[in-house]
């Protein structure tokens, strides 16, 4: 492909780009220069991904059920398609950028930080390995599959190596070359990751319905219920005898959480650069902070222990409740499952709501600059912050309805209905924390004081001469007595102030603390829902309130929100613990 501009007349004024081409001594970046946002690319691609979706929704939805004529490898097939023509658009991107000098012209330091990208790679292997256990599984008994089934998990794998790559290297891009090309090609990215997210939530979804009425009723009565109505998968008609093909299938269900945020992850870093295409940064307002990520330095360890404990108690919580609720049928050990899972939870959710308010005290006395910059991550963290809250909050105000509303309340209700209240405020108090956050200006103490020691240095030495140069011979060493003694004590204030420690307010310290024990406990309430700790299944009070289909229906579609509000408050308050 050429370097030509060949899409550029399409999205760029030609005055635009002659200037830009015959003043080489004006950099875009200058506060002359303005960014170009053309609506009609835009739009395009935006009505390319709309297409797409509703497209890959219907099939992925319609394939839910076993009535409807829309069978699980029609939706891989689509997906295998959507995933073969992103893999060609990325080698086309990457091959044409790297020959074009001129494609690239600046790049946006907020877009992709390394944290972020570290977890994407994190998903990335996991949803690799999943990958390979489903072709493993999947290969037990290719005799009665179909093609595609075994086609695309390879498929797959193949996407999110060159995907990881290319947000990798990428993800900080401003392109100004195809400008239209590279609009599409982006919504087309997020659309197939969206597409992908979909169908492993509908996955996940009935393999957790299966597994429930599997342990109440007998294997003829199973498969006589999946022939009447609910979607099975073309494996499930297979035998799956053998330990090794058993293990592949819990294998790579149990990796389904993982490639679920990987698909997340790689929708948020892609539509960042999908906003930053054709954008000039003015340099002179696009402060570029490198700070330091010092783990434990400057820190009292209250909040990384504070938060290990409750990561280590959740996760003793999350063990006894998968043994007593989804490996027994006695009622007894399952309220004592549901009671345990309560107290933990709501226990947790007090102390982040508690230290969610504290913080946002604190930052009422930082005297921070709020940056009012713009920021296309911060817009979109914001975003996703607010948008996937929605979720939990949907669950819990159903939960509300359905225990208020109903009768007789016993003590597990009583428990529910606290922990559906506290879920609430806590994800407002924490979305307000992380949001004033995101917000401020990173501290320049560190670069005022280094600067200052700086001119310090350079005073000394002049200093020293100075008192070198006034001392006389040996002779006669009383008469300037008084001004050595002067210098003297000039000095060591200044070796003194050279030497000090550097301190660090006591409000960025708190903040440190709040921000790493909100991380870990958010890490914990991301891990028990999308490792089968799940009380809306096991709860009987909404289940009898709104039947054994509109509830679950609710739950399925609102609890991957829920999840993923979770891991993404993880990578923002990292951010925040960073700035802070």
């Amino acid at each position: 492909m050429g370097c030509g501009h060949k899409d550029d007349k399409a999205s760029l004024a030609s005055s635009q780009i002659v200037s830009f081409s015959h003043q080489p001594h004006q950099p875009p970046s200058a506060p002359a220069s303005k960014e170009v946002w053309k609506k009609g690319g835009r739009m395009f691609s935006i009505l390319l991904a709309v297409h797409l979706a509703l497209l890959a929704c219907t099939l992925v939805s319609s394939g839910a059920f076993e009535k409807i004529a829309v069978h699980d490898y029609d939706v891989f097939f689509l997906l295998t398609v959507m995933m073969l023509i992103v893999i060609i658009w990325i080698i086309f991107y990457l091959a044409g950028t790297s020959r074009c000098p001129d494609a690239i012209l600046c790049k946006d330091s907020h877009a992709g930080p390394v944290w972020l990208r570290g977890g994407l790679i994190l998903f990335a292997i996991f949803s690799f390995v999943m990958d390979v256990f489903k072709i493993g599984y999947y290969s037990s008994f290719y005799s009665c599959l179909s093609a595609i089934k075994i086609i695309y998990p390879i498929v797959q794998a193949i996407f999110v190596a060159v995907q990881t790559y290319f947000l990798w290297i990428s993800a900080k891009d401003c392109v100004h070359v195809h400008l239209n090309v590279t609009r599409c090609g982006l919504m087309l990215t997020l659309t197939t990751n969206l597409a992908v997210w979909m169908s492993a939530v509908t996955d996940e979804s009935v393999h957790k319905a299966h597994s429930k009425l599997k342990k109440n009723m007998t294997e003829e009565i199973f498969r006589w219920l999946l022939k009447a109505g609910m979607r099975s998968s073309s494996a499930e008609e297979c035998n799956c005898n053998s330990q090794i093909c058993q293990i592949f299938k819990n294998g790579y269900f149990w990796l389904y959480p993982f490639n679920i945020e990987y698909s997340l992850f790689a929708s948020a870093m892609v539509y960042v650069m999908w906003k930053n295409v054709g954008r000039f940064i003015d340099h002179h307002s696009h402060h570029i902070h490198r700070l330091k990520f010092r783990l434990f330095q400057k820190t009292f360890f209250v909040g990384i222990v504070l938060g290990l404990i409750i990561l280590v108690s959740g996760l003793g919580v999350l063990v006894l409740y998968e043994v007593q609720v989804n490996s027994s049928t006695e009622s007894s050990k399952k309220n004592q499952a549901l009671t345990m899972y309560y107290i933990f939870n709501i226990v947790c959710l007090g102390l982040m709501s508690l230290v969610c308010i504290g913080g946002s005290v604190i930052y009422r006395f930082d005297k921070r600059d709020m940056d009012r910059h713009k920021n296309p991550t911060r817009t979109l963290d914001v975003a996703l912050l607010m948008g996937a809250a929605l979720g939990q909050y949907a669950i819990s105000y159903y939960s509300i309805v359905a225990i208020v509303a109903s009768t007789p309340r016993d003590a597990i209700s009583a428990l529910n209905l606290t922990y559906a209240l506290l879920m609430i405020a806590q994800h407002t108090f924490q979305n307000i924390f992380i949001i004033e956050g995101l917000h401020r200006q990173p501290p320049k103490e560190d670069h005022k004081r280094d600067s200052h020691q700086k001119d310090l240095y350079g005073l000394t030495f002049v200093n020293i001469n100075a008192v070198s140069l006034r001392v006389p011979d040996s002779g006669s060493t009383l008469a300037p007595s008084t001004a050595s003694g002067t210098e003297a004590i000039h000095l060591s204030d200044l070796v003194r102030s050279l030497t000090a420690p550097k301190k660090m307010n006591w409000r960025r310290k708190f903040l440190r603390e709040i921000s790493m024990f909100l991380l870990l406990s958010n890490i914990i309430l991301w891990i028990m829902p999308a490792f089968g700790a799940r009380p809306q299944f096991d709860n009987d009070t909404e289940l009898n309130f709104y039947g054994d289909s509109m509830w679950p229906a609710i739950v399925d579609i609102c609890l991957p929100f829920g999840i993923f509000y979770r891991m993404h408050a993880v990578a923002s308050l990292l951010e925040v613990y960073i700035m802070s």
